[in-house]
C-alpha cells in the first residue's frame, strides 16, 4: 500500500543553526592554529545575547567574540530591528579547559592507540534514490531553503526576506519503497513588516510557489523533477505572520537539529550532536566514517539501500562492533552480518584511523553546520584565519571527505562485483 513519508529542514538563520555555525567556527579556528586542539563548544543565542560554554586544550589564543559576530553577520543578523545581530548583541565566554580526566583517555603515546572520545553509538545510512545517495524528502527540503537564502541575498525577485526560515516536503512511496509524488510542502520564511497582513500572506504565498519552487525544480535531476504536480498541497507561513524569528523569537542551542544535520528520519542516529566537536569526539568523527561506508557500499552495488551502526566505550581504540541492515534490498548472497564482517576488513574505524582517512584535522567544519552534513559535495575550498596578534594563515581546506566515493573498487572487490 502507497505510504506518505516526511522531512525537515532549517536555515541558516534559524537560532539552532546559528548556534552550531558559532560552535564550528570556533572549531575551525582552533585547528587552524593548532591540528591538535581538542574543542567541545556549546552555544546558546538568545535576544541580543550570545553564551559561549565548553572545554578547549589547545595551543593558540582566539578572540572568540569576534568569531562569533562574524558568524552571526556572514549568517544575515546585521539590522537592529532583527533584535539580534552580529555588531550589537552581548557575546558571554566561559569556555575552560578540557578535563584531564577525559583528556588522559584520548591522548596517548602513539597517536595510533588514541581512544574514543565518549562512549555511544553512531549510524551512517544511504539510498539510490537520489544522486547524492540521500532520502529524498530531506534532500528537497535542503535545496528549498538554499534557494531560498540566495534569493534573499540577491534581495531582486524577493525583497522582503529574513534569514529564519524552515521547510518541510512530504512524499508518497510506494509499497515498493519507490517515490512517486511530492504531496506535500511546507515553508515558513521570516520576513519584514507589510502594510496589510492579507496582502503579505497572499504576496509570499505567490512568490514561494511562483518564484521559489521553480528555481528549485530547475536543478532537479529529471527524474525527480517528474514527482513535482499541480496537486501539491502548498502551506506557506501557515501561521499566517512570521516577522519575529531568529533568536529574538526562539532560544537557540548547538546540537537540537540532529534529524535535519543526518537523513530526515530515515535509518537511525545514535543521539549524539556534531557542532562544536573536534573529530576525537567519535560522535562526530564515526558518524562521517560510517555515512561514508554506507554511501560506498549502495555505489558499489551491494545493496540499495544501506544502515551502518557503530559503537564505542570511552578511552578505548577498537570499536564495539560494526552492524549493517540492508533492509532487505542486499544485491550479494551474503547475510547482514556477513556483510558487516567484511566491512570491518575494509575500514579501520579506530578513531584515529578515520581522522587520517577522512582528513578530519583540517578546519572543515563551518561549511557542515547548516543544509546537513550528509550529502554535500566533496570540494576544496581556500580559508584565511587571523589570530588576535594579527597572524594569518591561508589553507586549502578538503570538505566533506565522506561523501567520496573512493573506496568503490575496493569494495566491489571484496565482495566479488
Amino acid at each position: 500500500m502507497p505510504y506518505l513519508f516526511t522531512s525537515e529542514s532549517v536555515s541558516e538563520g534559524h537560532p539552532d543553526k546559528v548556534a552550531d555555525q558559532i560552535s564550528d567556527a570556533l572549531i575551525d579556528n582552533f585547528l587552524a592554529f593548532d591540528v591538535d586542539s581538542k574543542v567541545a563548544c556549546e552555544t546558546l543565542v538568545t535576544t541580543g545575547q550570545v553564551v559561549l560554554a565548553g572545554e578547549v586544550k589547545s595551543n593558540t589564543y582566539l578572540d572568540v567574540q569576534k568569531i562569533a559576530r562574524d558568524t552571526i553577520n556572514k549568517i544575515g543578523y546585521t539590522k537592529g530591528e532583527y533584535m539580534f545581530d552580529g555588531n550589537s548583541c552581548g557575546v558571554f565566554s566561559a569556555i575552560h579547559e578540557q578535563s584531564e580526566d577525559i583528556n588522559q583517555g584520548v591522548d596517548r603515546g602513539s597517536k595510533e592507540d588514541q581512544g574514543a572520545g565518549d562512549q555511544g553509538m553512531m549510524f551512517g545510512y544511504a539510498t539510490n534514490e537520489t544522486e547524492n545517495y540521500m532520502p529524498l524528502a530531506l534532500d528537497l527540503s535542503h535545496r528549498i531553503l538554499i534557494e531560498l537564502a540566495a534569493l534573499r541575498r540577491e534581495n531582486k525577485d524577493i525583497t522582503y526576506l529574513r534569514p529564519d526560515s524552515k521547510s518541510q516536503v512530504t512524499i508518497e512511496y510506494s509499497n515498493d519503497n519507490v517515490p512517486k509524488r511530492i504531496d506535500a510542502i511546507v515553508v515558513s520564511t521570516q520576513h519584514d513588516e507589510f502594510a496589510d497582513d492579507d496582502t503579505m500572506l497572499a504576496k509570499i504565498r505567490k512568490d514561494i510557489v511562483e518564484i521559489l519552487i521553480p528555481r528549485v525544480v530547475a536543478k532537479l535531476p529529471e527524474q525527480i523533477k517528474k514527482l513535482f504536480n499541480n496537486a501539491i498541497t502548498y502551506h506557506i507561513n501557515p501561521t499566517g505572520k512570521f516577522v519575529i524569528g531568529g533568536p529574538h523569537g526562539d532560544t537557540g542551542l548547538t546540537g537540537r537539529k540532529i534529524i535535519v544535520d543526518t537523513y530526515g528520519g530515515k535509518g537511525a542516529h545514535g543521539g549524539g550532536a556534531f557542532s562544536g566537536k573536534d573529530p576525537s569526539k567519535v560522535d562526530r568523527s564515526a558518524a562521517y566514517a560510517t555515512r561514508h561506508i554506507a554511501k560506498n557500499l549502495v555505489a558499489a552495488g551491494v545493496a540499495d539501500e544501506v544502515l551502518v551502526q557503530v559503537s564505542y566505550a570511552i578511552g578505548v581504540v577498537e570499536p564495539m562492533g560494526i552492524f549493517i541492515d540492508t533492509y532487505g534490498t542486499s544485491k550479494i548472497n551474503l547475510s547482514d552480518g556477513e556483510i558487516a564482517k567484511k566491512v570491518e576488513e575494509i575500514f579501520d574505524m579506530r578513531p584515529y584511523a578515520i581522522e587520517e582517512r577522512l582528513k578530519l584535522r583540517a578546519p572543515m567544519y563551518s561549511e557542515t553546520a547548516a543544509y546537513g552534513h550528509m550529502g554535500r559535495t566533496n570540494r576544496t575550498v581556500t580559508k584565511t584565519f587571523t589570530q588576535p596578534n594579527g597572524e594569518s594563515i591561508t589553507l586549502d581546506v578538503e570538505l566533506f571527505t565522506w561523501e567520496k566515493l573512493d573506496y568503490v573498487d575496493k569494495v566491489k572487490t571484496v565482495f566479488g562485483l
